[in-house]
């Protein structure tokens, strides 16, 4: 696989979704179990509290995150904050209510599909401090020195130029600004299925990379104090299992079984790590 296919295939994939959330048929599409449900055991399994959960415009939170950034990021009344990869809105919204109508929260997103739901969403809850910007994490449209904070949740791992992503999270940051990511990690190699799958990058574990060369990157960028501040077991057989998810992977040709699926689980953690520049 090369970076521009992945890239095209997250994007296309991921826009899909975003329609059929923003059509209002996911119900009709999966009428035997309840999207909005498989999203929030997802999000209680990976550390969103109830309350935050339930915060959110319905179609915000697709349940497609692997930790919660906003528990890590020490954020204050006032501050900019980047969301890279920001989909639907989810941890744009949650973030935004710490931050006060007297900050400002940047979501950066590729898909066309995703930035006008999380427009639609922002429009429907209010939120008047967020903004939703079209960009590759690679490559921001983003001033040098601009953001309090930089948070991202299971989008850095979808990328083959990782270097790149955390040189840009760093360019951007304020000195003395503060990385609050999410992302998987691997402990095992994958089976080849899954590595060499394009379907795979969209459930968030062909791009995963182990540990040692992961966190290389984020020390290479130059960010310092680096901490991992938790790893824990990632509910992978939620997500392979989740309705909106295998419908993607069915239209890609790509099939999975719950055993293959807590297979490849028992293969990855969920991390969540903070620096600062």
């Amino acid at each position: 696989m090369n970076s521009s296919s992945v890239k095209q295939s997250v994007i296309d994939s991921y826009g899909k979704l975003a329609q059929a959330t923003q059509g209002g048929i996911l119900t009709k599409l999966f009428a035997c179990c309840d999207p909005t449900k498989t999203a929030n055991e997802v999000g209680a399994k990976i550390g969103y509290s109830a309350e935050e959960l339930n915060s959110v415009p319905d179609g915000a939170n697709l349940g497609v995150g692997c930790g919660n950034p906003a528990a890590l990021s020490k954020i204050s009344e006032g501050q900019t904050i980047i969301d890279l990869g920001s989909g639907a809105g989810f941890d744009a919204f949650i973030v935004s209510a710490i931050t006060g109508e007297s900050g400002k929260v940047i979501g950066i997103d590729l898909s066309e599909d995703m930035l006008n739901l999380a427009k639609k969403n922002a429009k429907k809850g209010k939120y008047n401090n967020v903004e939703f910007v079209k960009g590759d994490i690679e490559s921001l449209p983003l001033e040098d020195d601009l953001a309090d904070h930089v948070i991202s949740n299971c989008v850095i791992n979808l990328s083959l130029n990782k270097g790149d992503v955390y040189n840009e999270a760093y360019r951007v940051l304020k000195p003395g600004g503060q990385l609050s990511v999410s992302d998987i990690i691997l402990e095992k190699d994958l089976p080849d299925f899954i590595k060499d799958s394009l379907a795979g990058h969209i459930a968030c574990v062909s791009g995963a990379e182990k540990l040692e060369d992961y966190m290389g990157y984020i020390h290479n960028a130059g960010f310092k104090n680096i901490k991992i501040e938790t790893k824990t077991d990632f509910p992978l057989e939620l997500m392979l299992t989740d309705p909106q998810l295998m419908k993607i992977a069915k239209d890609l040709n790509f099939n999975i079984n719950s055993e293959e699926a807590k297979d490849i689980a028992s293969r990855v953690k969920s991390i969540s790590i903070s620096a600062t520049k």
